[in-house]
């Protein structure tokens, strides 16, 4: 047999997250436990109706199925342009500073290979989503990771940061509202970031999947020392700018000429359309160019019909969306309030459809073990928080991806768990 020889760059990926969960699922399966699943942010809600119309109207368009370039997405550019501008009061140029993607972890994947040479440093969050790493790590860069940790509201300190390191760094990858965390970012954080990035001369980029999935008029504002998260160094300055209209600030707000910031966007969280893998790039136009040019040489783009089911999605009523985070809070709320009645005291997060929970003593060195061991025992999945990064150890990620009733049988299986461990 002949002994392929597979590059170095393939063997940090060898490990993920998602997939060393998904074979822990299926061995539980095969053992006969009946799987809740929390570890995978997959919303099960329903895509709108209007939506769904849209991209079947587009199936017996005969001039839909062939390849679809650049020009072809000038709608779907210009529906992605009029929403920024309506949601943060930006102006986006549709032609140079707005580019389709296959779902936002297309771009933060791919964009390293526009920006990294080898040997060159990205800066990360850490814990933070696998595909950032992952494009670092294809582009054959290193990467430094800045710890997240609870008493800084789960922001990096750029202070902290080697001069070494940042001699040698090209980019910096945040992501706020943050998943694993769930934690949130003010813009005056925004601000320090870019203005840090600017000095050092570093691309900025900033994943934003979760930008209306946060939840305000809970009542619970302040409870628990909430209020403090992720403005204990930053003041009150922890709100948009009066012309917007979303809850949770854009990178571009705090650079609002794009000089170094780029920031990527999905469908997949406010309109539940994920499996459609559909997201989109804005932000500076020389960093919108290079990321272009690495997607052409992967792939055309997606089907007209689903950029067509975006554009209704973008331009059509916004119901759906607020549903979605209705539906998302009322999941939190029931998930919290069963945790804190078997006696796990976690934070009650304002963002994202995550619960990030610290581990009881026993399991404090050790997530994988205990997501291992929990599914294997209980058939409740869960993502350990080193699958996110060394910083995430000590801590388990639930994803509220299923109706309130089950969310509850979860922690009752859970608490049995516990108790017997």
């Amino acid at each position: 047999m002949i002994n392929i020889q597979f590059a170095k760059r393939l063997q940090p990926l060898q490990s993920n997250v998602f997939a060393d969960m998904d074979r822990a699922k299926a061995l539980a399966l095969a053992a006969g436990q009946q799987l809740i699943d929390l570890s995978l942010g997959s919303s099960d809600l329903p895509a709108e109706a209007h939506v769904i119309e849209a991209i079947a109207q587009s199936l017996h368009d005969r001039t839909t199925h062939g390849y679809l370039l650049f020009n072809g997405t000038q709608g779907f550019r210009e529906a992605a342009a009029n929403w920024y501008e309506k949601k943060f009061g930006i102006k986006v140029d549709p032609q140079t500073e707005v580019l389709p993607l296959i779902g936002s972890q297309e771009g933060t994947a791919h964009l390293p290979l526009a920006l990294l040479n080898p040997g060159d440093f990205a800066l990360l969050l850490d814990p933070g989503y696998p595909s950032h790493a992952g494009g670092v790590h294809l582009a054959s860069g290193q990467i430094y990771p800045m710890p997240l940790r609870e008493e800084n509201g789960f922001l990096p300190v750029f202070a902290d940061i080697p001069a070494p390191v940042l001699a040698q760094s090209r980019m910096m990858v945040l992501s706020y509202p943050h998943n694993p965390t769930a934690a949130i970012a003010p813009l005056s954080f925004f601000q320090e970031a870019v203005a840090f990035c600017q000095q050092h001369n570093l691309a900025l980029v900033h994943d934003f999947p979760y930008v209306d999935l946060v939840f305000t008029a809970t009542g619970d504002w302040g409870k628990e020392g909430h209020k403090d998260m992720g403005t204990r160094r930053y003041g009150d300055n922890s709100l948009p700018t009066s012309s917007s209209q979303s809850l949770v600030p854009s990178i571009l707000q705090a650079d609002p000429e794009k000089s170094i910031s780029i920031e990527f966007f999905t469908l997949s969280k406010s309109y539940n359309m994920g499996g459609f893998r559909i997201g989109y790039a804005i932000g500076n136009a020389q960093l919108i160019n290079a990321l272009r040019q690495v997607k052409a040489a992967v792939d055309f783009n997606q089907y007209r019909g689903i950029l067509n089911g975006a554009i209704a999605a973008l331009t059509g009523p916004q119901s759906g969306v607020k549903t979605a985070v209705a539906t998302f809070q009322q999941r939190r709320d029931a998930f919290i309030t069963a945790l804190h009645r078997i006696g796990w005291n976690v934070p009650t997060p304002q963002a994202t459809m995550y619960i990030w929970a610290k581990l009881p003593s026993r399991w404090s060195q050790n997530s994988i073990e205990f997501c291992t061991q929990l599914v294997k025992q209980t058939g409740v999945a869960a993502s350990p928080g080193a699958g996110f990064g060394k910083s995430g150890e000590g801590y388990v990620r639930f994803a509220l991806v299923h109706e309130p009733s089950l969310l509850e049988t979860a922690v009752e299986r859970m608490a049995k768990f516990l108790n017997s461990n």
